[in-house]
């Protein structure tokens, strides 16, 4: 005889299958009337939930979407967010997507699958595509450090524009004039408001915006390094630099290195994160603080809150960042 399944108690209890599975979950708002109902005729067609019904309650795991676990920053995020998790008694599973849709798709098919609780986007989803799948799974869900307006979900994210503008200022505040940046690639929303900071930084102190001295397109730390030596040769290279991210701060420093450019005698440089990173390289890196565990804590805090439908509507968090000055920067010589 073939054990009873959801379909048959709802249709012998004439529900659906969907006020089987809150009856099951302890979910949703029933009736008593037909709570009760559901509860009788299980027990009267002796059926018994599936290994796998009854997984998705007891795992209590999130999802979190990230470029590269490789990335200090995000390797730092993971961390926090793990901890914070784990305050709640959830555990975490790490999906490392090198900003490529098809590991985006493929992740948000295994996060599918597995009977995750909840979601945290930490990734780029630059196509449409990885975003529509994302809103199909109708799991909870939260973004952290990218923005995606099509997406009606919590999110929390530091001021990118104003750390581009501080960390602009602050080296027009050293006197420097000829300032240049390395970034990632501008499509991201966090890249663009980065650069828009320089820019309005520059223009706002009287100095010329030139495109020529923006290099994008970077991620590693050799990408970071080839940029700086692509600007090092130009006819009137730039005596300052701000990097999007610490490993192109990083990369920045090693090409200046490469050409004997002293850091930061002849050559100043800021990064963006605060990362181990920037307190281990020589010298130690001026950087755009960004604050990770409060980032980390804030964004668990929203996804839980929608886990445990606590609360009715979405949040956009944006905290501020801070700039750490160490050795990398200094006083622009005079010629």
């Amino acid at each position: 005889m073939m054990r009873p399944t959801i379909y048959d108690v709802a249709k012998k209890a004439g529900v659906s299958i969907s006020t089987v599975s809150k009856v099951l979950n302890n979910t949703g708002n029933l009736a008593d009337k037909t709570r009760k109902k559901v509860q009788e005729t299980m027990q009267e067609l002796n059926y018994q939930p599936s290994v796998t019904a009854s997984v998705k309650k007891r795992i209590q795991t999130v999802g979190l979407l990230i470029p590269s676990i490789a990335n200090p920053f995000m390797a730092e995020i993971a961390r926090s967010i793990e901890n914070h998790l784990k305050r709640h008694g959830y555990s975490l599973m790490i999906c490392s997507t090198d900003n490529d849709i098809k590991n985006e798709l493929e992740y948000i098919s295994i996060l599918k699958q597995k009977y995750t609780d909840g979601i945290i986007v930490a990734t780029g989803l630059k196509k449409e595509k990885s975003i529509k799948e994302l809103m199909k799974t109708n799991l909870p869900m939260a973004l952290l450090s990218r923005d995606v307006p099509s997406l009606a979900v919590d999110t929390v994210l530091v001021d990118d524009y104003l750390g581009g503008y501080e960390a602009t200022k602050h080296l027009i505040d050293l006197g420097h004039e000829k300032i240049a940046m390395i970034t990632e690639d501008a499509t991201y929303s966090v890249v663009r408001s980065r650069v828009q900071g320089y820019r309005n930084a520059l223009e706002e102190h009287g100095l010329p915006y030139d495109e020529s001295f923006v290099i994008h397109n970077n991620i590693s730390i050799d990408e970071g390094k080839e940029a700086m030596l692509s600007l090092l040769k130009k006819q009137s290279p730039p005596t300052a630099v701000f990097a999007s991210t610490e490993a192109l701060a990083i990369g920045a420093l090693q090409g200046a290195r490469g050409w004997n450019i002293q850091v930061p005698n002849e050559l100043s440089i800021v990064g963006f994160d605060n990362t181990i990173l920037s307190t281990i390289c020589e010298p130690p890196l001026t950087t755009i603080a960004q604050p990770i565990d409060e980032m980390g804590k804030k964004v668990v805090e929203l996804l839980i809150e929608e886990i445990e439908k606590k609360k009715e509507s979405k949040q956009r968090v944006i905290l501020s960042p801070k700039l750490v000055v160490r050795n990398s920067t200094a006083k622009k010589k005079e010629s």
